[in-house]
């Protein structure tokens, strides 16, 4: 282990040794922190600042580093154990690097590695490993992902466009007989379909979707300071200016 590492593990020994906040925490109590740098490295990412992504890559490490203390202390495992038991799970699924096996492409790894993990689970459902708790766009992704690497998928990006457009007129027709219960099956089933499509174009809905907000908060802003600059709040302005606000915001950009 490198001088660095050493140093961030005897510093999180202490902190659970000196600080009485840090003492008193579990793995149930840092849950929420865990999720807050896990997103905050997303967005690390999305900002292409390679100084903020180490910022916050430290921040996540830290986690790491504090919840093997605990588990540590409580007689479980070590943040050793941890490394051995990925240094391990890299190697099996990896045979084309440590193995005899061959791989063509970026495709078949992620199908051979796809094969490998169903084998190793020995579970009956391909998708019941994926973590209940997953945000659902982030789950609809990385099941719509594992079934296309066990063989099912979608022929054509097109028949997957097709599917939207029926998901979207499904709805149209639920929504006009007034079942609302059906509209929210039918929005669910555009939503699904919509990741679908995301994912045989090789773009993340979750990043997407995380650049549209992105956009809207932006353009949102400006249409609200030019309501300021017309002397009034943004509810007082009626809907047809503020479209055009919103139009002249996206053409700023």
């Amino acid at each position: 282990m490198s001088e660095a590492l050493s140093s961030l593990v005897a510093l999180v020994e202490r902190l659970r040794r000196d600080c009485p906040w840090d003492r008193e925490q579990t793995p149930e109590t840092l849950r929420t922190y865990l999720l807050e740098e896990c997103h905050e490295v997303l967005g690390a990412i999305d900002s292409g600042d390679p100084n903020a992504l180490a910022d916050e890559l430290g921040d996540l490490l830290f986690q790491i580093l504090f919840l093997s203390r605990i588990a540590q202390e409580r007689g479980s495992f070590s943040i050793e154990d941890v490394a051995e038991k990925i240094s391990a799970k890299m190697i099996e699924r990896h045979p084309h690097v440590f193995g005899g096996a061959r791989a063509a492409d970026a495709d078949s790894v992620r199908q051979g590695w796809e094969r490998r993990k169903q084998r190793a689970s020995g579970a009956g459902d391909p998708l019941g490993s994926l973590p209940a708790s997953l945000p659902a766009l982030a789950s609809a992704y990385r099941m719509t992902s594992r079934a296309a690497d066990l063989g099912f998928d979608w022929e054509r990006d097109a028949d997957v466009a097709a599917k939207i457009e029926e998901e979207l007129a499904e709805w149209r027709d639920a929504e006009r007989s007034g079942d609302s219960e059906a509209e929210e099956k039918e929005i669910g089933d555009l939503l699904f379909s919509i990741v679908n499509l995301a994912r045989r174009r090789q773009i993340d809905p979750e990043s997407a979707l995380r650049h549209a907000q992105a956009r809207f908060r932006r353009r949102f802003a400006r249409v609200a300071d030019r309501a300021r600059e017309s002397g009034r709040a943004v509810g007082d302005v009626s809907a047809s200016e503020l479209d055009a606000y919103w139009e002249e915001a996206k053409a700023e950009e």
